[in-house]
């Protein structure tokens, strides 16, 4: 008995031996795709922070571009009040009125235009957020066995 009992335990232990290395495979395998995924996940935010970051300071050059053209308008309506001589202020050439109402329209156009670029890169943040959300999504998808798909 006690040699049958020997014998046994042996073939199980060799049964054992050889079930650890492919256990041991298989946790190395499940390692890396942990890790793999993890590192996926940091780049995935640090994706997410430079965007955000982009998109901050796009909405803070916005809003200092709303104030300069707040600010260039008071100053259009001054200047033409002046021309049309509905200003008490007769100091001032009309060339000069002229040229200064002339440099005011191109900074506005200017303005306009930065603005219009400024909306465009907005837009294509936007643009690249959704399309990360839906890369995110699709791994998830794709990280679903064979069997539940």
């Amino acid at each position: 008995r006690k040699q049958a009992t020997e014998y046994s335990t042996s073939s199980s232990d060799d049964e054992f031996e050889s079930k650890p290395s492919l256990t041991h495979k298989a946790k190395r395998t499940l390692r890396r795709r942990r890790k793999l995924e993890k590192e996926t996940k940091q780049l995935i935010k640090q994706e997410e922070l430079k965007r955000l970051h982009k998109a901050q300071a796009v909405q803070r050059q916005l809003e200092e571009l709303e104030e300069r053209q707040r600010a260039l308008e008071i100053f259009g309506v001054k200047l033409e009040r002046e021309l049309r001589g509905e200003s008490d202020s007769g100091a001032k050439d009309e060339t000069q009125m002229l040229h200064e109402w002339f440099e005011l329209v191109l900074e506005r156009n200017k303005l306009m235009r930065y603005e219009s670029e400024l909306l465009i890169i907005a837009q294509e943040l936007e643009l690249e957020d959704h399309q990360s959300r839906l890369e995110q999504k699709l791994r998830e998808k794709m990280a679903i066995d064979g069997k539940s798909k």
